[in-house]
């Protein structure tokens, strides 16, 4: 991997860390009142769509929609963690990095294979911003 690229997927991997820390505190009732909504909106980039793990595809309004509405709706155990994030396809500004979501909501867990896209971006809160995910269930929420 050349020097830029590995900044890229340095870059992108802070990114997905980054978000999902926000996730955290963003649902957590507790927490969710620290947090500041537009690190979320700067990070998803124009035309960014979502194939969530169910198969709905969603664009960027529904996503922002859906996370804004889902504010403080978790308890203090919620909790998300990032695994075997690696580098897919890159080339000097756009980025494929898989990495493995697993997610404790209400004493169940799941797990999700996530690939996302991202393209540089100097208005981004890591240099990046998210073009595309796709999520497919590794592990469906425990009943």
């Amino acid at each position: 991997m050349s020097a830029t690229n590995a900044t890229l997927f340095s870059q992108a991997s802070a990114e997905v860390t980054g978000l999902h820390r926000f996730f955290v505190d963003w649902f957590v009732a507790a927490r969710a009142d620290t947090v500041d909504f537009m690190r979320f909106e700067r990070a998803m980039g124009d035309g960014f769509s979502m194939v969530a793990p169910n198969g709905k595809v969603l664009d960027r309004a529904a996503v922002v929609d859906h996370v804004r509405s889902s504010r403080a709706t978790c308890d203090d155990g919620f909790a998300i963690s990032i695994e075997d994030i690696r580098p897919g396809w890159q080339d000097a500004n756009t980025i494929v990095v898989l990495y493995v979501e697993a997610q404790l909501r209400g004493g169940k867990h799941s797990r999700r294979q996530s690939s996302a896209v991202f393209t540089t971006s100097s208005s981004a809160p890591n240099g990046v911003e998210w073009r595309h995910l796709h999520e497919t269930w590794l592990q469906v929420p425990e009943r």
